[in-house]
């Protein structure tokens, strides 16, 4: 599917797979297995980039065996320094895992979801094997479900983690008049370079436990302690809301603990944008062991998340 109307060669971001129920639709891509675009009734729940080009700002895209990032790219296993590619050269970090590069396989498609697959083989800094797959999935409300999953091909315990990075929106709402809500006693501190060097309780304009509009946000943090949703027990959920009423919101599993916030105004053709990006361990998981798993040969394992939206606040009709 072709999402700027022009009929250019192959696309850069691969094969695009659209799924669809009722009034939702998406389309995700095998670079990456990157949510490409999300709508319900007709109103875009995600930021979109043209198939020509690679996912600006990782815009959508699926991370493993880590999320974020791992600094300067080392990291010691059983007393031996590890040493990634760096794929983050302003920072000096290896970011977003070891597929940011890698187009998916197909496993399954049926007109509600879509299932693909990429294996990690070993390479520098990261001697395992594993096969990540993705499930995206519309209900039959509207909602999109999205659960990824790591299997250990090899002989030896690997240590994973998950994560994802997609930009919400609102329809044609400027992101920066929503207001943003996330119900954490925990932001992560870090250094200039983001990696992690503490934690604290948010304060200022960092505390979105009672919701903070996104335009007056300089954020690029993870938030942890997550509180539970009293509407949907064992699940958290992180909301945008318009001034409308409208809403969209990333949910996730219990599995995903800490939501990285990330606000900028260099998405191309927003003047601003926001990720909520659902993981399973923070920044720099590989050498401080915070969140981190360690999966056996054979073993799998899992996170789930997904986006919902109201989009009849009047009614408190739920659509996703």
């Amino acid at each position: 599917m072709n999402l700027t109307g022009s009929e250019p060669a192959p696309p850069a971001t691969g094969t695009q797979y659209e799924i669809s129920n009722g009034g939702a639709r998406a389309v995700i891509g095998t670079l990456a297995g990157a949510l490409r675009r999300y709508t319900l009734d007709g109103v875009d729940l995600v930021q979109t980039h043209p198939d020509s080009a690679i996912p600006p700002l990782a815009n959508g895209m699926l991370l493993a065996p880590w999320p974020n990032r791992t600094e300067d790219g080392r990291w010691i296993l059983d007393g031996e320094t590890q040493q990634l590619d760096i794929t983050e050269p302003s920072r000096g970090h290896a970011s977003h895992g070891l597929l940011r590069n890698t187009g998916y396989t197909l496993r399954e498609h049926v007109p509600s979801a879509v299932e693909l697959s990429a294996e990690i083989f070993p390479q520098h800094g990261y001697p395992f094997h594993l096969l990540h797959r993705a499930r995206y999935t519309l209900d039959d409300a509207g909602g999109l479900r999205v659960h990824q999953s790591l299997t250990n091909l090899g002989t030896a315990a690997a240590p994973v983690a998950l994560g994802a990075h997609p930009f919400l929106r609102l329809g044609e709402v400027p992101t920066g008049d929503l207001v943003l809500t996330v119900a954490a006693d925990t932001v992560l501190t870090a250094d200039d370079r983001l990696i992690p060097n503490g934690r604290q309780e948010p304060t200022g304009s960092a505390n979105l436990r009672a919701g903070v509009r996104v335009g007056g946000l300089d954020l690029n943090s993870a938030y942890t302690d997550l509180a539970f949703s009293a509407a949907e027990p064992g699940t958290y959920r992180h909301t945008l809301t318009a001034p409308d009423g409208r809403t969209v919101s990333l949910w996730t599993g219990p599995e995903c603990g800490y939501v990285h916030v990330f606000v900028t105004d260099k998405f191309p053709g927003q003047a601003c944008a926001v990720a909520l990006e659902p993981m399973t361990a923070p920044a720099n998981a590989l050498n401080s062991g915070e969140g981190l798993a360690w999966l056996q040969p054979g073993q799998d394992f899992s996170a789930r998340w997904g986006i919902r939206a109201e989009l009849d606040p009047v009614s408190g009709n739920s659509r996703g």
